[in-house]
């Protein structure tokens, strides 16, 4: 009974314990929000403050440090092209000398005109050659006649000789009958003997007379080729690039230049290839020419032949380039860059020329550190192309250097690098 009432005392109602109201709730949370906020502004703003001042101090000291431009080193292309000087020649070129003595009577061609192979170019006059031909004819004639007297006398001889023989016959038939006396069968078995020796000394003169006709016949022969040369002719198709003698000039056998004919159906120019390239370069190869003249066109080339060796004064090959000229447009004499192609394996990295600072101790890029202090690198320059320059050691792939460093790139300076 007291327990229960004691319980009863108190545990109580529950609608008779305390509960916070909504405006105490409220007001707490206001308490708290406002807390909050005052102990964020009391930490946020100094440090807003501090680094605003870190920041302004950073950038007043990098408006004092000099802003350049920086690159990043990569790798040429993989296909090399090569572009070297050339001059265009002609496949064949050869000069017409006179073949006869003589005066120009007629000019055929000139300057500029296309001839064919066999065409008449000019006439010579050669009246000592006329005269010489003449002589040569009587000289042949005089030796024919020589060699009929030769012949003649030849066969007068064998009948001596066969008379001598008869006689001698019968005498020595008579010395074995015991008819005549041996010493005049002696004298003759000597007569056929000295016929027998005329005999052979006049076929010798026949023959030697027979040897004369033959040059005097050559002689004319040569002479009458000779006074074929009077026309001169084209050896080859091709085009008069050189005209040297007027009519009535006066012309000497091997020594005056009459013309000079060139064939430009299809032309060469020659190129030295560097030792780097030279192994790249096949007989085949295309070849691309451009000339001032023709600008905006292209013409292809052939690599016809190389020489397969380089030249040690100046390391390089000599490569001929076959270049067709159907139409002609081309001419020997002129200027061309020719481009030769290859693909490389390990292609060379390359800068601008501008960024590369050269002086007294070499070749240098002006590298830049993450944190934009400058560092001076010695390189090692390949090729050059004018505007740009191969870079084979000294720095790698990626780095980043000065575009264009100029006087104010100096080891260990600072900057503030600009993409």
């Amino acid at each position: 009974m007291k327990n229960s009432q004691i319980n009863g005392e108190h545990s109580g109602p529950p609608h008779d314990r305390w509960k916070p109201s909504g405006l105490t709730i409220s007001a707490l949370l206001l308490a708290f929000a406002v807390l909050l906020a005052v102990a964020f502004l009391a930490g946020y703003l100094p440090l807003q403050k501090r680094e605003s001042l870190v920041r302004a101090e950073a950038e007043s000291h990098a408006k004092d440090l000099p802003r350049m431009q920086v690159m990043r080193v990569g790798r040429s292309s993989i296909q090399s092209d090569l572009k070297l000087p050339g001059t265009l020649q002609a496949v064949t070129e050869a000069p017409i000398l006179a073949r006869a003595d003589g005066y120009l009577k007629t000019r055929l061609v000139d300057i500029g005109d296309r001839v064919r192979a066999g065409q008449p170019l000019a006439e010579i006059d050669a009246p000592e050659l006329d005269q010489q031909i003449r002589q040569s004819e009587a000289a042949v004639a005089q030796a024919q006649a020589s060699l009929e007297q030769a012949q003649a006398s030849l066969e007068q001889g064998k009948a001596n000789r066969d008379l001598a023989r008869i006689t001698a016959e019968r005498w020595k038939t008579l010395v074995a009958e015991g008819v005549v006396s041996k010493q005049e069968n002696d004298q003759y078995q000597a007569q056929l003997t000295a016929q027998n020796a005329n005999v052979q000394a006049l076929e010798k003169a026949v023959s030697a007379q027979r040897s004369n006709v033959l040059a005097s016949q050559a002689n004319v022969a040569r002479l009458q080729e000779v006074q074929g040369y009077r026309i001169v002719k084209a050896p080859f198709d091709g085009v008069v690039v050189l005209r040297n003698v007027d009519v009535g000039a006066l012309v000497s056998t091997g020594t005056t230049l009459l013309y000079r004919i060139a064939q430009v159906g299809t032309l060469r120019t020659y190129v030295n290839v560097p030792q780097d390239n030279a192994g790249s370069i096949h007989i085949g190869q295309p070849a691309q020419l451009t000339l001032s003249n023709f600008p905006g066109r292209h013409v292809v080339g052939t690599i016809a032949r190389t020489a397969n060796a380089l030249d040690p004064a100046n390391r390089t090959m000599l490569v001929e380039v076959s270049v067709p000229n159907a139409d002609g447009a081309l001419f020997p004499g002129m200027y061309a860059e020719v481009s030769l192609s290859n693909a490389r394996v390990n292609p060379p990295l390359l800068i601008p020329a501008q960024a590369l600072i050269v002086r007294s101790d070499g070749a240098q890029v002006a590298m830049v550190q993450p944190d934009g202090i400058v560092h001076l690198q010695k390189v090692a320059i390949g090729r050059d192309y004018g505007d740009r320059v191969e870079i084979v050691q000294g720095v790698t792939e990626g780095a980043t250097i000065l575009a264009a460093p100029g006087d104010a790139a100096q080891e260990g300076a600072k900057i503030v690098p600009a993409q």
